[in-house]
């Protein structure tokens, strides 16, 4: 489940990129400049953290064999 939220804020940081980037003007001085840098450096880290996510999730084996063992241990005595 929570893959699928990964990859759909992927998807929208990508779309966002793909029309935002043209429009930004990375060598214009002064504010203008700095905003859009820091506006794509952030969307990148964005990018970055959804990846890590969805590819250093724990697998549902571990979970399943993890819910096995908290219930094991709850029924005894």
């Amino acid at each position: 489940m929570k893959k699928n939220r990964y990859l759909l804020c992927l998807l929208l940081c990508g779309f966002m990129l793909y029309f935002a980037v043209p429009r930004l003007s990375v060598f214009a001085e002064g504010l203008e400049g700095v905003f859009a840098l820091s506006w794509i450096a952030f969307a990148i880290i964005v990018m970055a953290g959804n990846l890590t996510a969805m590819l250093y999730s724990p697998k549902k084996a571990a979970k399943k064999r993890q819910a096995l063992r908290i219930n094991k241990k709850s029924r005894s005595y």
